[in-house]
């Protein structure tokens, strides 16, 4: 149901989870532990997978937060539990208040958690292509710093999303890159269609964290799309399924430091 981060796990203070679909109640395409409030699974099953993943972290239902996503570079400040019916538009969540788990939701997008253990600050960033090109890494970083964390101690842990043997895009979509930075092209390498590309999602994101200042990353490598531990938007695509589940992936501040 859970893996985690060695880095973030051993960092003293806090709690994480990048959930897998296992030990959910829900069922047909979204069997497992479904978190999407967006989806159309039946909500009281979506609430009880909900309730599960908060249960694991060691919070309650109500304290277990995530964001209404919308490809963004913007973050939200959680300073106490929100409505999730009204929750903020955002990509990111960060906080310094302690029993209070931050989350993102995702089927193939990048996961990434953050901690500044020294400050006792976290985050938790949602970056499919357009998060990670538009700065909500950055975004993520400056939101924490604002609550006195320190870039060159924080710890990020790029979890389970689609990588690059899975992650075929048009010539288009290298274009928009290339134009934002020819050095970008590095991220691609040639797909066996013409006209097409093999994007490497998991390194530009590790590039932009490192360019940013990062103190400490890790990446656990995992690929969605193969895996069936874990939903994927593309995969649910490519096989003509009319919707998907979605992960959360979180982490929290222990009360008791």
């Amino acid at each position: 149901m859970i893996i985690t981060s060695p880095l973030l796990g051993a960092a003293p203070g806090l709690r994480h989870a990048f959930f897998t679909r296992e030990g959910g109640v829900s069922d047909g395409i979204y069997a497992g532990l479904n978190g999407g409030i967006g989806s159309n699974d039946d909500p009281a099953k979506v609430a009880e997978n909900r309730r599960r993943m908060a249960e694991a972290l060691g919070v309650a239902p109500e304290r277990f937060l995530t964001v209404y996503q919308v490809h963004s570079p913007d973050v939200a400040v959680a300073e106490a539990p929100w409505d999730q019916a009204s929750r903020p538009k955002a990509d990111a969540i960060v906080t310094r208040t302690p029993g209070l788990a931050i989350g993102v939701t995702t089927a193939d997008c990048g996961p990434i958690l953050f901690a500044d253990p020294a400050a006792q600050v976290i985050g938790a960033a949602h970056a499919g292509w357009k998060g990670a090109l538009t700065g909500v890494l950055e975004s993520t970083l400056q939101e924490m710093e604002k609550l006195g964390a320190q870039r060159d101690r924080v710890v990020a842990a790029i979890g389970p999303l689609i990588r690059q043997p899975s992650y075929e895009v048009g010539d288009e979509f290298v274009a928009r890159f290339t134009a934002t930075d020819p050095a970008y092209a590095a991220f691609f390498t040639a797909a066996e269609r013409p006209g097409h590309a093999m994007f490497d999602l998991g390194g530009f994101i590790r590039m932009r964290l490192e360019a940013a200042g990062v103190g400490m990353i890790d990446d656990l490598g995992i690929d969605t799309y193969p895996d069936e531990r874990f939903f994927s938007y593309r995969r649910t695509t490519h096989r003509s399924e009319p919707d998907y589940g979605r992960h959360v992936h979180a982490i929290v501040l222990d009360p008791g430091v």
